[in-house]
């Protein structure tokens, strides 16, 4: 037959060759910070900066490099949802916020101010099942229900914020001077890409100089996650341990290929996480060009030989670390905390104006 004769075509053969879209090894954001990220500068919170007020809580936080403070905002919403966002304090402009993405108007839950340890700070939401531990040195936020911490943020010490700065031609000579002994070299600033980047032929300037963002979710207990659509890829999200983050940047491609974490037709920044008797969500709240790393740590199961017949059924030391990096923006996060499947998806539904 004609048909039998033919030469099967596979979705392979069709699709389009990668190398003309970046790797991650070329996107500028990526590689500062992963290099700035490995010199360890941390971030602490200044807990004597602490303001309690009817939607949310606000203090500063700073790192010893920069030490120009930050100011984060701890929200608790109705329904079992925090809202962590991290802005300059006095930024030269105002930074970029997704302006329609949310409901327009939020119910928030009152914050409370818990007894805990000396440099820290616990806030509780609602009935008090779920609290919010910020430790000052280095920063850290623990999510806490019941007792027991289901998530960590910044226990990885990978809060990054680029501050918007002068564009080098508009700085005084005297400014220019004075900073000499620490400005960056040309060739070091066209290696970063910081005020542009280039790609084959096309150039990208940044007007405002380098302004990404970056912070990692430690998810105690999780082996198993979903979302951040859309890729060609498994249902469940793989480690990209293998250097090939997903990528959140939008692509109309005809033919892709299957079981690749390059982005196609749209980005949608949530994630969905699950394990046995608990679920949670983050929804990173980011329109600008977005990475994200996923390790997972498995489950150590002990044998008979080594901690006995009890001790064999456990599991411990479970956690998946999640890393989120947007070229711009600031850092807005939903943490929805479940318990349940059905829970995160009615908060992500009550979040979002998709789902009204």
């Amino acid at each position: 037959m004609e048909s039998a004769e033919k030469e099967e075509i596979s979705v392979e053969d069709e699709a389009v060759d990668k190398s003309i879209f970046k790797d991650c090894s070329k996107i500028a954001f990526y590689r500062r910070q992963k290099q700035l990220l490995s010199k360890k500068s941390t971030y602490q919170a200044l807990l004597d900066s602490v303001t309690i007020g009817k939607d949310s809580a606000r203090f500063q936080i700073i790192n010893e490099p920069a030490k120009v403070p930050l100011l984060a905002e701890v929200c608790g919403i109705e329904g079992n949802i925090f809202r962590l966002k991290i802005n300059e304090e006095i930024p030269l402009k105002p930074r970029y916020e997704v302006p329609d993405v949310l409901t327009s108007k939020l119910t928030t839950v009152r914050l409370t101010s818990c007894p805990g340890d000396t440099g820290s700070l616990v806030l509780a939401s609602g009935k008090g099942d779920l609290k919010c531990h910020i430790m000052a040195n280095p920063f850290k936020v623990d999510l806490v229900s019941e007792e027991e911490v289901v998530m960590s943020i910044n226990s990885l010490g990978q809060l990054y914020f680029e501050q918007l700065q002068i564009p080098p031609k508009q700085r005084t000579t005297k400014k220019n001077e004075e900073d000499a002994s620490t400005d960056t070299t040309q060739e070091n600033q066209e290696e970063l890409g910081l005020w542009e980047e280039k790609f084959e032929n096309f150039v990208d300037v940044k007007v405002n100089g380098p302004a990404s963002i970056g912070l990692d979710f430690s998810l105690h207990g999780f082996e198993h996650l979903y979302g951040i659509p859309q890729h060609a890829e498994s249902h469940q999200l793989k480690n990209t341990s293998d250097g090939d983050a997903y990528r959140l940047y939008n692509l109309d491609v005809y033919g892709y290929k299957i079981h690749d974490k390059m982005g196609i037709y749209g980005s949608v920044p949530y994630l969905l996480a699950h394990k046995l008797g608990r679920t949670l969500g983050i929804f990173w709240l980011n329109a600008s060009e977005t990475l994200v790393e996923i390790k997972t740590e498995p489950a150590v199961k002990y044998t008979l030989t080594q901690m006995g017949p009890v001790a064999a059924k456990q599991k411990v030391g479970s956690r998946t670390d999640v890393h989120w990096m947007s070229e711009s923006g600031i850092i807005d996060v939903f943490l929805l905390t479940g318990p349940t499947p059905s829970d995160v998806f009615k908060q992500y539904s009550y979040l979002t104006a998709c789902g009204h």
